[in-house]
């Protein structure tokens, strides 16, 4: 049995059953993708099983990228979840063969409640299919399940539907990094976007020395801090920077004499600093530019903080 030879059978399968979805979209997915954009209200996703999962990815994809949405399991919807549904909702029904029962128990609430139902089936002629008001064929040649029992091919290209939706959802709302930054605050993206240097800067503890300090007082400044550097000031001035780098290079050019040294003779006068009130992109674009992975930030000249990338 060779298992390499399996897994390409299935990534083939799984192709030609993505090559079949792309033939069938039709005008009927751009009418879909106008009637989610003129609502006022919510798209509302549903499906039971492995749809269901299917399902809670494209809500979350909706979600993030600029069209309100959320999963609503149908057995929970049939025993009072349906209160949550407002006749201006797009409820988007998942079932590959369209007969799910618990799918299409639904049907008569969301049609006297006047919601616009699109369904995504392989099945066009099916009653979920048939019952709602824009159907998005899904239909693959076969699974790659051997047994053709095990949804396979089924799922992935329902999710790649979803995937279709969401960025043609995306494109036509013109939706930029700046919105994705906004409802991904955690990410990095968020970060270079919606943070500024204040909110991100060290603050306590900061590895703080005068021109007369001594090397060796210098050394345990710069060790203790584990920040990679001490800062120079005088008067709360920041005057320059001592970086490892320095420290080596000074060690290199006066050998044991170095401890009889002073911050003075080691400190660089031309530290790279930045403003608080910066964007963390314009503080990462910097550092990159400079190749270096730390900022010391000033305010008028009075250290804050320092910025780490």
């Amino acid at each position: 049995m060779n298992l390499c030879n399996i897994a390409k059978e299935v990534i083939e399968i799984e192709i030609n059953g993505l090559k079949n979805i792309s033939n069938n979209i039709d005008l009927v997915f751009s009418n879909a993708i106008d009637t989610i954009l003129s609502t006022d209200g919510r798209v509302i996703i549903c499906g039971m099983g492995k749809s269901g999962i299917i399902g809670k990815k494209i809500a979350a994809s909706f979600a993030s990228t600029g069209t309100p949405s959320f999963f609503m399991h149908p057995g929970e919807a049939f025993h009072g979840d349906l209160g949550m549904v407002t006749p201006e909702d797009v409820f988007i029904a998942i079932s590959y063969s369209g007969e799910t029962d618990e799918v299409l128990k639904l049907l008569p609430f969301l049609h006297t409640n006047g919601n616009k139902i699109i369904s995504i089936t392989g099945k066009p002629q099916s009653t979920l299919g048939s019952n709602s008001n824009f159907h998005l064929n899904v239909a693959v040649p076969k699974e790659a399940c051997p047994l053709q029992l095990a949804p396979t091919a089924s799922t992935t290209a329902t999710l790649v539907m979803g995937d279709a939706l969401t960025v043609a959802l995306m494109k036509a709302r013109d939706f930029q990094e700046e919105g994705f930054a906004k409802f991904h605050p955690g990410g990095s993206l968020g970060r270079r976007l919606l943070s500024k240097v204040a909110d991100e800067m060290i603050t306590d503890k900061l590895p703080i020395v005068n021109k007369t300090t001594s090397a060796s007082e210098l050394i345990q400044v710069m060790t203790s801090s584990m920040q990679g550097l001490a800062i120079v000031c005088e008067s709360n001035q920041l005057i320059g920077v001592v970086t490892d780098g320095d420290l080596r290079r000074a060690m290199a050019s006066f050998g044991s004499d170095v401890f009889n040294k002073v911050t003075s003779d080691i400190c660089s006068l031309t530290a790279k600093t930045i403003s608080p009130e910066s964007s963390m992109e314009c503080a990462i674009d910097y550092m990159t530019e400079q190749k270096v992975n730390s900022l010391i930030v000033t305010d008028n000249n009075v250290v804050v903080g320092i910025l780490k990338k």
